[in-house]
């Protein structure tokens, strides 16, 4: 259905639309929460549970959701309705507007924008996660390795990386060391679960995420940790979050003096341990083994991921700094893009109608 006749039929029956949302929402949500109780379900979505009732209902009915002991969940037909679905979804929403302006503005070849603010919803970093993992599962090749780094939402892909399939005797390896942190968000589990999900088999990298220079060139010659890294040097694919300049340098427990010196340095972007300024400009680089920033350039495709408002600097700095091939955000992250840029050239109209002399 093309965009003008999405016009055509709100004016005629403007119920239509606003029914396949509601209803898209329910399905969107048991998805991602499944299985899940139609109380929890209600609560999860704002509703009352006589309304979720009527809706849920219905959807049993066509053969979308299925319940059982554990709760609802959706059923095979339901999913690929879900997947068919995506692109009105997006049309109507007007996340398909956003995404082609953002690609336009960032000059990043493939943009997918999803619902919500990531910042603001627990929920909606699962929707980054699921987008991204089908994006993968759509794109990838049996002949990929494919390096993923650390962090929530990297967790959220492997997460969100649907089982069904052909399986894929991929190769998955960790982006660069990651020990020291959370298990869970670490690089070397996630490409572990992600490997897991699709068919193929991971590797991991023994190191920690921060190293002294002379630990570093002793490290490079251990046995087991040149062979992982040849392995990593194999990359053809790699997905990749990207965050805040000093909330990851707290997470990665820099010091108190080279967080000071990030701010002095407009550090508002970290990606790959590089840290990056506005104009996407490395301001600082942490000691670490694995895929460097130059190593992006001969590879075959670049994924990002990251969404919330909060993000929209960072993912400005990154774009500006290296290669992205695609970038999977939310409409919290696009719409704060886009308002900054809109920001930025009203400014440069002033200035260019008002020059300051000095």
């Amino acid at each position: 259905m093309e965009a003008v006749n999405l016009g055509v039929a709100r004016r005629i029956v403007p119920e239509l639309l606003d029914t396949l949302r509601a209803r898209a929402r329910v399905l969107q949500r048991i998805r991602l929460l499944q299985p899940i109780g139609r109380r929890a379900l209600a609560m999860e979505m704002g509703l009352t549970e006589r309304v979720l009732r009527a809706e849920v209902d219905f959807l049993r009915e066509q053969g979308l959701v299925m319940a059982a002991a554990a709760g609802m969940s959706l059923s095979d037909e339901g999913n690929a309705l879900l997947e068919e679905l995506e692109p009105l979804l997006a049309s109507i929403e007007g996340r398909a507007e956003l995404a082609i302006a953002l690609a336009r503005v960032l000059a990043i070849p493939t943009v997918i924008v999803v619902s919500g603010n990531s910042d603001r919803e627990d929920w909606v970093k699962n929707t980054l996660g699921l987008a991204a993992a089908r994006y993968l599962r759509f794109t990838l090749q049996a002949s990929d390795v494919l390096a993923v780094t650390g962090g929530s939402t990297m967790a959220a892909v492997a997460r969100m990386m649907p089982d069904k399939g052909l399986p894929m005797p991929i190769e998955v390896v960790p982006a660069r060391g990651g020990m020291g942190e959370e298990v869970a968000l670490q690089a070397n589990t996630i490409a572990e679960h992600l490997a897991g999900h699709l068919g193929g088999r991971s590797i991991m990298l023994h190191v920690p995420d921060r190293l002294a220079e002379g630990t570093l060139q002793q490290l490079m010659h251990e046995p087991l940790v040149e062979q992982s890294l040849a392995e990593v040097r194999r990359t053809t694919v790699v997905i990749h979050g990207l965050g805040d300049a000093i909330q990851m340098a707290l997470r990665r427990q820099l010091s108190s003096e080279e967080t000071e010196m990030l701010r002095q340095r407009r550090a508002v972007a970290e990606a790959f341990g590089y840290y990056f300024n506005p104009e996407g400009e490395i301001v600082y680089s942490m000691t670490t083994v694995g895929l460097r920033l130059t190593d992006l350039a001969d590879l075959r495709l670049v994924v990002a991921v990251a969404g919330g408002d909060s993000k929209a600097p960072a993912i400005a700095a990154c774009a500006k700094a290296y290669r992205m091939d695609v970038l999977v955000t939310d409409e919290g992250a696009a719409k704060a893009l886009l308002s900054g840029v809109s920001a930025q050239a009203e400014t440069s109209a002033t200035q260019a109608l008002y020059p300051v002399h000095v």
